[in-house]
């Protein structure tokens, strides 16, 4: 049996920001099917590398993909990727609990400010 930690507040705006773009949730499920590699992956979901590449990184970067380089047997480097198993239950209970844990208190008072000033 898996154990899954709960995220924090950070890491779970990472995570839905990450999410929040059709062509990364495309990938996931794609990974979801097993590891692949750059260039087909593109190919698979008809992307471009630089394209992909940017994506792959915010997607690693939320921890929802992982990537290791590999050497073939024609000794060429390829990047395979696979989905980090997650679960992102959402009710407004484990959202109240990762708010909690939010560190960027200053941009909450940034939006109540801009939104008071465009009320005015």
């Amino acid at each position: 049996m898996e154990t899954f930690l709960t995220p924090t507040g950070d890491e779970v705006l990472q995570m839905l920001a990450a999410l929040g773009n059709p062509h990364r949730m495309r990938i996931i499920a794609a990974l979801s099917e097993g590891r692949n590699y750059v260039s087909r992956l593109a190919r698979e979901i008809g992307m471009s590398r630089p394209l992909l590449h940017m994506h792959l990184q915010r997607l690693e970067a939320a921890g929802l993909v992982t990537g290791v380089l590999e050497l073939s047997e024609g000794g060429k480097a390829m990047k395979y990727f696979e989905v980090t198993p997650f679960v992102l239950h959402l009710t407004p209970e484990t959202v109240a609990d990762a708010a909690r844990t939010l560190t960027d208190q200053d941009e909450s008072k940034n939006e109540t400010a801009s939104t008071t000033k465009g009320a005015k």
